[in-house]
């Protein structure tokens, strides 16, 4: 089998909460699933954003991080073997003759499924891009806007861009991988956690990473590949440094992205579904989550698990239409295999 074709029961577009949680319970219809988000790792959001803020609302947690609700979610799935897709953003959603779909990324993946979830939660989170000439032609081509593997930077001249807590952790990790790194960041101070500036503090005064603050990316140039990048700083002074690689870590925005031209009923970019089972007005098309729309619909993570677990039992009806479906509660039938 191709590497970038994939088989399963149910895609999931979205692997947020609301999405690892629909694994859960699809495998415990004994239902494959495949996750896919344009995030470099699970727990949209929650991982992405503000994985240390504490949650409030969540059943049988008084208070839970973010990211410890994440990690918990992932855990509870592992018996059934999920497969992901990370880094990659849904592009074209194809409906066959017999009913089936196949769901491809922005780098060519297929996954070929019976029924299509989208868990996308406020929709894609796409890249916040710095406003450059020509910046489109060296995407791909030297110029990444997430990191989705570290070794690909070694021993080559890297330029990060950005102030958050991305750009600190990924300059902390990169200074031992990279030949070179240099930190771009438009003011003074970070918008990161104080311990890790203090860190690239500390790189850039034991000689090991170039940090340039109140500066600002101003031009990229390149023969086929990005070859250089230009700066200016407050004084208007211009730098014009050789790279490999340019990183920009301007934080992400959602969009309702390609989700938008699928033919559904959109509201105020969401998806509008039928509270029965979070169907579409497309039929084996589910969505779930914040994506979703309904009258007296209230965008919490809570209100999605109870989405999943409504959607996944339709969705097994329309997978599986031979199959008698026996639901059973977890208390009786044990353990959760595949």
């Amino acid at each position: 089998m191709d590497q970038n074709k994939i088989s399963t029961d149910l895609c999931i577009i979205g692997a947020g909460p609301v999405g690892l949680f629909a694994v859960f319970e699809a495998g415990l219809l004994k239902m494959r699933c495949h996750l896919v988000d344009v995030l470099p790792q699970p727990g949209g959001q929650l991982s992405e954003i503000y994985p240390k803020k504490p949650i409030y609302d969540i059943p049988g947690y008084p208070e839970v991080k973010a990211q410890d609700l994440v990690d918990n979610l992932i855990k509870q799935i592992e018996p059934f073997n999920p497969g992901y897709t990370l880094g990659e953003r849904v592009e074209e959603l194809t409906k066959h003759d017999d009913g089936t779909f196949s769901v491809t990324t922005t780098d060519q993946t297929v996954i070929d499924c019976k029924a299509v979830v989208i868990a996308g939660g406020l929709g894609c989170f796409e890249p916040r891009k710095p406003a450059l000439a020509d910046l489109e032609t060296f995407e791909r081509k030297g110029v990444d806007y997430m990191v989705k593997d570290p070794e690909k930077y070694k021993d080559k001249k890297i330029v990060i861009a950005g102030g958050g807590d991305s750009a600190l952790d990924w300059t902390i990790f990169l200074a031992e991988l990279a030949s070179e790194l240099t930190l771009v960041h438009r003011n003074a101070t970070f918008r990161g956690a104080p311990d890790s500036a203090d860190k690239v503090f500390e790189l850039a005064k034991a000689g090991k990473i170039n940090l340039l603050l109140n500066t600002n990316l101003s031009a990229v140039r390149g023969n086929g590949v990005i070859q250089e990048v230009d700066v200016i700083n407050k004084e208007k002074e211009h730098t014009t440094i050789s790279i490999d690689n340019l990183i920009p870590l301007f934080g992400l925005s959602p969009k309702l992205g390609p989700i938008a031209d699928w033919n559904l009923n959109i509201d105020k970019n969401a998806i509008e579904v039928n509270t029965f089972d979070y169907s579409t007005n497309i039929e084996g098309i589910y969505a779930i989550g914040d994506i979703n729309t309904y009258p007296g619909k209230l965008k919490l993570i809570l209100c999605g698990f109870h989405e999943a677990a409504l959607m996944c039992q339709s969705a097994f009806k329309f997978v599986y239409p031979d199959k008698k479906l026996s639901f059973k509660y977890t208390t009786v039938s044990g353990a959760p295999t595949l």
